[in-house]
């Protein structure tokens, strides 16, 4: 079982949502669901549901989602349903064997760091914009994005032939 344990940020999210009108017992319930959702997608022990898999996101879908390999980076982001990245183009059916992980190992076990290294990234980044046009790009552009183009998304990297074809290890 993996579930995070930093839980405690979800209040910020889910908040807003009473605020605006929507019922908190609808907000809990959803929240629920989808939580209990995820124990059983995340198994190597299924493979495909047949046509299951054009709406729900299955373990397949959901493996290619942990996967480094750079054909699955930044896809399947699904917490039930498939569809939405299905039509927002973000959606990857697993075709080769999934390489589990980020794309640049971390070098400690430090449960913080392994936690919160992706938020400090951002944060130093975050220090360093120049203005806030490149501040708000880094917050809600893909993974890779920067304004001066020296870093790359992984759609990006994936129209490169070179960096496509030598696949994930180019990313360690």
């Amino acid at each position: 079982m993996r579930q995070s344990w930093t839980t405690f940020f979800a209040p910020f999210f889910y908040l807003p949502l009473p605020l605006l009108g929507i019922d908190p017992l609808i907000v809990i319930t959803v929240h629920s669901a989808n939580l209990l959702y995820q124990f059983w997608i995340h198994t190597e022990q299924i493979g495909r549901l047949g046509p299951l898999e054009a709406l729900l996101n299955t373990p397949s879908h959901h493996r290619v989602h942990h996967g480094r390999n750079l054909r699955y980076l930044d896809r399947n982001y699904a917490g039930i349903f498939i569809l939405w990245d299905r039509l927002f183009g973000s959606f990857e059916p697993e075709s080769e064997p999934v390489d589990y992980g980020i794309t640049h190992n971390l070098e400690t076990q430090n449960l913080l760091w392994v936690a919160f290294h992706e938020w400090v990234a951002l944060a130093r980044d975050l220090r360093r914009a120049h203005g806030w046009r490149e501040a708000l790009g880094l917050v809600l552009r893909p993974p890779g994005w920067s304004a001066d183009g020296h870093t790359r998304t992984a759609r990006a990297l994936r129209r490169e032939p070179t960096v496509a074809q030598a696949g994930a290890s180019a990313l360690r």
